[in-house]
């Protein structure tokens, strides 16, 4: 890759966003109707490759089985509003109502009520009650404390999502989890991430993760990359990672671990390029947030925004778009890449002549800097 020198004393890489790049039509097209957007992971089969993030403003239990009956998978945040309140209903309800300077403040307050692990229990029994695969995410500090409540509960996929995970995180303080053990004896397969570069994804592949996210401070509502100064643009992220895969599986002698693109994914194009840089799912949180059934009623925020030492993330209000079926797949009635994000996937991949996920992978993609 090649580097740009920013001064005598450093040189950084030159990195692309999603906005900095395009997919180019091929030699073949087909028709819509015979491309498929199916995605499996483990024993487990969607009929597209979307995963709601864990954010309170999107996913709740009962939008996570609406999300699965659809076709995708919702993860619940288990450390959100619904495991630490038996109705957050009049939270989030102020949390909607909340003037800007009060916003963060207030919410840290919200969300300083304890977790309880027997709300962890009841929510992911209801949605495990629908009859869809149920998802649960915790920070890599909580996981240690609520893995096994998580477990007990019969939680199908345990995500563990933060600002960045790695599998060499070291504290003076305190015992670090040990992520390679810990996935060792879970008997269920484990999502990690975010990681952002070649060398911490294939660090967290050989703990023996089902699937890595892709992503650090690239969402909506994160203000990582002006708090704490990190931010990795999402196309050569996803590509970087991409490629650890690649390595690791002639490393590991032919075990594939999912690639899953996490931030930067506002409207279908972005889903579209994600998958053409290597990603085999997305993880969505504003987009989804403007479904009217979101819990946010037309807001966005994430764990960022309440940390109780150093926000890294604001509310922001995203509006409403439609329903979620209509989201996912349609009709659309705008053009802004809002609205049946499937069907514009399944458009690329026609457009483009590929009839699956792992196909659409091999497509060309050119640098083109929007608005050059």
């Amino acid at each position: 890759m090649s580097e740009v020198e920013i001064g005598r004393a450093k040189r950084g890489t030159r990195a692309w966003a999603f906005d900095d790049v395009a997919i180019v039509p091929s030699r073949r097209t087909r028709d819509p109707r015979d491309v498929a957007t199916t995605w499996k992971i483990d024993a487990y089969s969607f009929d597209v490759p979307v995963m709601a993030a864990p954010m309170d403003s999107v996913v709740s239990p009962e939008t996570a089985i609406e999300i699965g009956k659809l076709g995708g998978v919702g993860v619940l945040d288990l450390e959100g509003l619904w495991t630490r309140y038996e109705d957050p209903s009049q939270q989030l309800n102020e949390i909607a109502k909340l003037k800007p300077e009060q916003a963060i403040a207030r919410m840290q307050a919200i969300y300083a009520e304890p977790i309880k692990p027997e709300l962890i229990r009841d929510r992911i029994a209801q949605i495990r009650a629908a009859g869809v695969t149920v998802a649960g995410a915790l920070s890599p500090q909580r996981t240690a404390e609520f893995s096994k409540d998580v477990v007990a509960a019969g939680v199908d996929l345990f995500v563990i999502r933060g600002t960045t995970v790695s599998a060499e995180h070291v504290s003076r303080n305190c015992e670090p989890l040990n992520l390679k053990q810990f996935i060792y004896e879970l008997d269920v397969p484990v999502i990690v991430g975010g990681a952002a570069t070649y060398t911490a994804a294939l660090h967290l592949m050989r703990t023996g993760a089902a699937g890595v996210l892709v992503g650090f401070g690239g969402g909506a509502a994160s203000t990582t990359r002006k708090v704490v100064g990190i931010h990795a643009p999402m196309a050569t992220a996803v590509a970087d990672v991409a490629g650890a895969r690649r390595d690791y599986m002639d490393e590991s002698g032919g075990r594939y671990v999912h690639v899953i693109a996490d931030g930067g994914l506002g409207t279908s194009g972005d889903i579209v390029k994600a998958i053409a840089c290597g990603a085999d799912a997305v993880m969505l949180g504003s987009v989804l947030a403007r479904a009217n059934e979101a819990p946010g009623q037309g807001w966005h925020w994430g764990q960022e925004a309440f940390h109780p030492e150093l926000p890294r993330g604001h509310r922001v209000e995203v509006g409403t778009s439609g329903s979620l079926a209509q989201i996912l797949h349609g009709p659309s009635s705008s053009a802004d890449g809002s609205t049946n994000l499937v069907g514009a996937l399944r458009r690329a991949m026609a457009t483009t002549g590929y009839s699956d996920i792992k196909e659409f992978q091999r497509v060309e993609v050119v640098v083109a800097p929007y608005g050059a």
